[in-house]
């Protein structure tokens, strides 16, 4: 069985919110886990906004979110948080002596005092293609989550999509030890959102034969064997054709879903945790909500708004965890235990 990882305090959620709860925790001197089902920090911001400007962060007059998850990154490093990525939350559970169990789909268990739920609208999952019988080889030959360059040694590979990981999948895939017998991008039309760089890049590979681009939609398959073969294509000029494969290789980006957490007891309003003002504890003794996954009178769905709110849960995590103590508000400025916490001392 696996062994339970105790904590004061656990987060889900490695987004901006979940980052700067991290920090709020640590200046109240609580150490804390941070868990999240994708492979990296930075949830929204990185996924959506990586590389878009955002103008209504205090103190920075533009950045891009990739920047503001580097700079949260960077002003949690003193608190050495625990990290666990790529481990969706499954469930959550109290126990006879009141903490919660969190269980992760990958097998994690982590007994915890207080919970913070920084969830924005959700776990971000793989979209798959929609495409019927093609969910009986996800995991041999069709592969949505994450690269599978293993296998891909030798094979006839098709990646579809048109992001940065799209392309920049197929570029990996051209050289090295597990590099691939033929690599084809397909997508629907000859326009890319990804970098210019990579489209580039990709061009060029084209261009010398070491790679092929085929625009079409598909709307079928062809296995042989009980295999997967071909995808059945429909062109831009209306025509049906077939692609040949051995590995399909999803690249079609990440969408929200609430998932388990309408399963955890908590108290919910249009899918979203509601949560007092005082300290945006939810419905549950011990666990809070914060950012976008929250409501109360007048939520705003504002990255500012979840640092504030991120703060006061700090203040009420300290006061449940240590009844007996009194709650001083300090400033960075000027307290020397916030400066020792900080490792400025």
């Amino acid at each position: 069985m696996t062994t339970p990882i105790d904590s004061e305090a656990l987060v889900i959620g490695a987004g901006p919110v979940g980052l700067f709860q991290v920090f709020q925790l640590g200046l109240q001197g609580i150490h804390c886990h941070l868990v999240d089902a994708l492979p990296h920090v930075g949830g929204q911001c990185a996924e959506l906004y990586a590389h878009k400007p955002i103008y209504d962060i205090p103190g920075i007059p533009v950045c891009t979110g990739l920047e503001l998850i580097q700079r949260l990154q960077q002003q949690i490093a003193p608190f050495k948080p625990t990290l666990h990525l790529g481990n969706p939350v499954s469930s959550i559970q109290r126990q006879s002596d009141q903490r919660l169990e969190v269980r992760t789909a990958p097998g994690a268990v982590l007994h915890t005092q207080t919970l913070f739920i920084a969830a924005g609208v959700g776990a971000f999952v793989p979209r798959r293609m929609v495409l019927s019988g093609l969910e009986a080889f996800e995991g041999s030959q069709v592969f949505a989550e994450h690269p599978a360059p293993e296998l891909w040694a030798g094979q006839h590979l098709v990646v579809a999509g048109d992001s940065d990981a799209a392309l920049q999948t197929c570029l990996d895939a051209l050289d090295g030890p597990q590099a691939a017998a033929s690599v084809t991008l397909l997508h629907r039309r000859d326009q890319f959102s990804a970098t210019p760089e990579l489209v580039g890049q990709m061009r060029q590979a084209c261009t010398v034969g070491r790679m092929r681009f085929v625009p079409g939609q598909a709307t079928g398959l062809r296995t042989e064997q009980q295999r997967l073969n071909a995808l059945e294509l429909l062109n831009p000029q209306g025509e049906t054709e077939w692609l040949s494969l051995d590995i399909l290789q999803t690249c079609l980006g990440l969408s929200p879903k609430l998932g388990p957490i309408a399963e955890w007891g908590l108290a919910m309003e249009r899918k979203q945790l509601v949560v007092n003002t005082e300290n945006f504890a939810t419905s549950e003794p011990g666990i809070f909500a914060v950012g976008d996954i929250n409501t109360y009178p007048g939520k705003k769905k504002l990255i500012l708004c979840g640092f504030h709110e991120a703060t006061l849960a700090a203040f009420g995590a300290a006061a449940l965890l240590r009844p007996a103590e009194k709650t001083l508000l300090q400033y960075t400025t000027t307290s020397s235990l916030l400066h020792q916490r900080l490792g400025i001392a």
